[in-house]
């Protein structure tokens, strides 16, 4: 009996794993807000494809992202921006923009949406390079009221599109942090 109330703690109060993943192919058409853009547009210049595996091993949702240097209006605005942040990368060491532009988010499971939000949200914030995670959403009220319910905030409305920012910097005790890894990569050790 103990044993089946133990199974049924770990049930209820596991949290599930998940891995962000690159895709090198998706099917465009399972896309609800971007459909019209081909695979090819989204892995150009200065864009990636990230999914997110999940425990099965299934990909549970996708997200498109673009690395730009600026705040696009529109998704020809973000395209041009994203090559260009490409081509600035060459001197950046291949760092790709210093923010990241997430165009397109989609879930093929049931919460699959916000867990790949929140995976990208942890990649970014450890990645010191990218400075701001923001969208660039259609102007409907689910796009308004995903990322409201999940901690973004309305940086403006376009003429087609809405961008929302997610707050990306390190906390006090996460900068605290980030400085005593850094002293402790730098120690010198010797073993007497």
């Amino acid at each position: 009996m103990e044993k089946i109330k133990q199974k049924f703690r770990e049930l209820f109060t596991r949290n599930p794993q998940f891995e962000l993943i690159e895709l090198a192919q998706i099917d465009v058409t399972e896309d609800p807000v971007r459909p019209e853009l081909s695979v090819e547009f989204r892995k150009s210049d200065g864009k990636r494809i990230l999914g997110l595996r999940d425990e099965a091993g299934d990909t549970a949702a996708i997200i498109c992202l673009a690395f730009t240097n600026d705040v696009p209006a529109s998704v020809e605005e973000m395209s041009l921006m994203a090559h260009d942040a490409y081509n600035q990368s060459i001197l950046r060491g291949g760092l790709v923009g210093k923010i990241a532009i997430a165009y397109t988010v989609w879930a093929r499971k049931k919460g699959g949406g916000k867990h790949i939000l929140n995976e990208v949200y942890k990649k970014f914030k450890r990645e010191h390079h990218i400075d701001r995670l923001i969208t660039l959403s259609p102007l409907t009220k689910m796009a308004e009221e995903f990322h409201y319910k999940n901690g973004a905030h309305l940086l403006r409305r376009n003429q087609d599109t809405q961008n929302f920012e997610y707050d990306i910097t390190l906390e006090e005790w996460e900068q605290r942090m980030e400085k005593v890894k850094e002293k402790f990569k730098s120690m010198r050790w010797t073993i007497t």
